[in-house]
């Protein structure tokens, strides 16, 4: 009998902790939210470059964009110029702003099939890439959440 009671004491223990630890948990109030998540790409355009890659970013890169927002996949787009800091820096930044990963992942499929629509098969694709390579070195890419510096509503 002895020990029944000590397990049920164990037990009535553990209950009101897990329910103060909950109720403390809720009320955590935090002055940020999660906001929208950016796919930022670093790109060094190849000395005396700069101006055939940006025509081709004023052009079919934002072309690409336009259509993407156009149909609810992406939010916003930007591009950002600097001065590389050494031979091997990115000197250009082509951002994309969309609503979140959730909206990210399910959207890939209609991505996918509006890239095939303007851009066109993988093959032709492909061959962008290589002509690009020309012009341009990509340094990396980034998937970043922006942190909004207010409370949630």
């Amino acid at each position: 009998m002895k020990l029944n009671r000590r397990i049920v004491i164990g037990a009535l223990s553990l209950s009101v902790l897990g329910a103060a630890a909950l109720t403390v948990h809720a009320q955590v109030k935090r002055p940020y939210r999660d906001g929208t998540v950016w796919n930022v790409s670093f790109i060094r355009m190849k000395p005396g470059m700069d101006t055939a890659y940006l025509n081709y970013v004023a052009a079919d890169w934002k072309r690409n964009q336009e259509a993407a927002k156009k149909e609810g996949l992406i939010l916003s787009y930007k591009v950002l110029v600097t001065e590389a800091h050494n031979p091997n820096d990115w000197n250009i930044m082509l951002m994309t702003e969309m609503k979140d990963m959730g909206s990210m992942e399910a959207n890939q499929d209609k991505a996918d099939a509006l890239t095939q629509k303007m851009v066109g098969d993988d093959t032709k694709q492909m061959q962008g890439y290589k002509d690009r390579s020309e012009i341009r070195e990509i340094m990396g890419d980034r998937l970043a959440r922006e942190i909004v510096l207010e409370p949630k509503p």
